[in-house]
């Protein structure tokens, strides 16, 4: 018996789309359909679904209200936004992820783009990862308690490195993917205005979103938060994400560090990719880097930080199983042996202020 999937959109033509690439995976079942949310949430009260792909622009019941009826509701579904670019597309596929969504794929511009077998291979690959995501991931809420223990218990698990003081200047680089738009919600409006480091983060994202992601996440906290620009000086208490379909890295520029970008291939099967970024830090003055890893699938991240930590002090954070959406690349680096600490998502924030400092 395969895995059950709803698709809800009102799209007739794009039913037919999400469904023809579901039925020629023996993984899944024929999937069921539904035109708007509000038909999706009856259906979700009566069955139970692997995953559920969902259309944001919807008459009745939209899919962001959907989202929030959800959580009311306290039903825990896997939900993989079927997205656009247009209009506030982005904007609202960015708002629908903090709502609990693990992931998204952007609806082809025009229907010819679907014909080939690459975007049958990406919704797939994204179906796959959010049908098979932590449940605890949309509304799973742990007592402190349970969080305790559980963090107690993978720490066990995980060999950890002691923490070394070091004075000098301090830089921040984060690497987040599935799961991740949602956890940087958690971490980055956290994370004082006066912290005492510039930081940099990629989050595996498409063109066109990213900007939309650091504007929400600018407007939630105190520190400022931009989509990266060639040629941006890395000034402290500001954080740099990455756009959507470059590599970001970063380098000396007298006695200053600036962002370019690089077009080489897709590494680690992303663009943009963590182990760039972390590898571009070599030929910097930073006295220390903190590195952090938040959830996602696969490994990026791990090799640019094993190669970096080879010339620099790094100080190295891991977020924990419990928290993360898809436990691939914290455990990728929790398993190298280098990782100083392996935290629960709240408390990332708030051990990256510790290590940093303020000014």
């Amino acid at each position: 018996m395969g895995k059950k999937i709803l698709v809800v959109d009102d799209s007739a033509l794009m039913r037919k789309l999400a469904c023809d690439i579901i039925k020629k995976d023996g993984r899944y079942d024929p999937p069921e359909t539904c035109r708007n949310g509000e038909e999706a949430l009856e259906k979700v009260k009566k069955n139970k679904y692997d995953a559920i792909v969902l259309d944001v622009y919807m008459p009745v019941m939209d899919g962001l209200e959907f989202l929030r009826q959800l959580k009311k509701e306290g039903l825990k579904e896997r939900v993989m936004m079927f997205s656009t670019t247009t209009g506030e597309g982005t904007s609202q596929t960015i708002e629908a992820l903090d709502l609990g969504a693990i992931d998204f794929i952007k609806k082809p511009d025009k229907y010819r783009e679907t014909s080939g077998e690459d975007f049958a291979t990406q919704f797939l690959k994204i179906l796959e990862v959010v049908a098979q995501a932590g449940s605890h991931h949309f509304v799973g809420s742990y007592s402190a308690a349970h969080k305790e223990r559980t963090a107690a218990k993978e720490s066990d698990k995980v060999s950890l490195r002691p923490s070394v003081k070091v004075s000098g200047e301090k830089i921040v680089a984060i690497a987040s993917s599935t799961g991740g738009p949602k956890a940087l919600h958690s971490v980055i409006p956290l994370l004082p205005k006066n912290l005492n480091a510039p930081v940099i983060l990629v989050q595996h994202m498409p063109a066109g979103f990213t900007k939309s992601l650091a504007e929400r996440l600018d407007s939630m906290g105190e520190i400022h938060v931009k989509e990266a620009e060639e040629g941006d000086l890395l000034e402290k208490g500001t954080v740099y994400i990455s756009p959507g379909g470059k590599h970001m890295k970063v380098g000396k520029s007298g006695s200053r560090v600036r962002i370019y970008f690089g077009d080489e291939p897709h590494r680690e099967g992303v663009k943009p990719c963590a182990n760039y970024m972390y590898e571009s830090l070599v030929d910097t003055d930073y006295a220390e880097v903190c590195c952090v890893v938040l959830t996602g699938m696969g490994m990026d991240g791990t090799e640019g930080i094993k190669n970096l930590e080879k010339k620099k002090r790094v100080h190295i954070i891991s977020q924990n199983e419990a928290t993360c959406a898809v436990y691939g690349m914290p455990r990728a680096i929790a398993n190298t042996g280098l990782v100083n600490e392996v935290l629960p998502l709240d408390k990332i924030a708030a051990a990256i202020t510790k290590e940093i400092g303020t000014k």
